[in-house]
């Protein structure tokens, strides 16, 4: 499911669509449309998580966090998913990308902190165990909310990573989750915009930055 097919599909909605979700929408087809223009690594990232994050954020106060937002954002996804199909992307990939992303240190934000705190007590790596150990159990009794939050809080720490400069733009070290995170996100935000298209527009939240005229 490419850009230009959703795009098309986004046309084509009726009028009682709310207009929140219509921009959503074309918001995060326009950036899956640059990422998939994108050869390099680290520039495709950024485009496929700015077209994700477009899918599912939506106005929201402070007491609201952004895995709140996107575990509220997962399960209304699996409401509209009749054919599990978001559940299939991840778990047939969970011996593949989404294993790889899970066992990832450096995609553990407990290990940076350690790292910055100067903590040698070792208790980062007691926490990369354990949640590496909610990670299989999530997926051998099929939690697909579960692993798909996991799976974006690797994918978010390697999104922070990039944006906020601590990562060198095309460099060597630690290149594989770059390449993991992409493998994933070109598959997971074409999927998750197709089964929001074929909703109602219901249930998505208002959207943060609305469409504006000129001041």
């Amino acid at each position: 499911m490419d850009a230009a097919t959703l795009k098309a599909r986004l046309a084509a909605l009726p009028a009682t669509v709310p207009e929140d979700f219509r921009v959503r929408c074309h918001r995060a087809i326009s950036w899956l449309a640059r990422a998939e223009q994108e050869a390099d690594a680290d520039a495709r990232f950024i485009f496929l998580w700015i077209g994700f994050n477009a899918a599912y954020a939506w106005e929201f106060g402070h007491e609201r966090s952004e895995r709140d937002l996107l575990r509220r954002f997962f399960e209304r996804i699996l409401v509209l998913d009749a054919d599990r199909r978001l559940h299939a992307l991840l778990f047939k990939n969970f011996t593949g990308c989404v294993r790889t992303l899970i066992d990832n240190p450096y995609l553990f934000e407990p290990f940076w902190r350690a790292l910055r705190d100067h903590d040698g007590s070792g208790r980062w790596e007691a926490q990369f165990q354990a949640a590496k150990r909610a990670a299989t159990a999530a997926v051998m009794s099929g939690e697909t909310v579960t692993v798909a939050g996991i799976v974006v809080d690797r994918l978010y720490v390697l999104r922070n990573q990039l944006v906020h400069g601590g990562a060198t733009h095309g460099g060597r070290v630690n290149r594989q989750q770059v390449r993991d995170g992409v493998a994933l996100l070109e598959q997971l935000v074409p999927l998750v915009i197709d089964l929001m298209l074929a909703s109602d527009g219901s249930g998505f939240g208002r959207i943060a930055y609305p469409v504006v005229g000129p001041l």
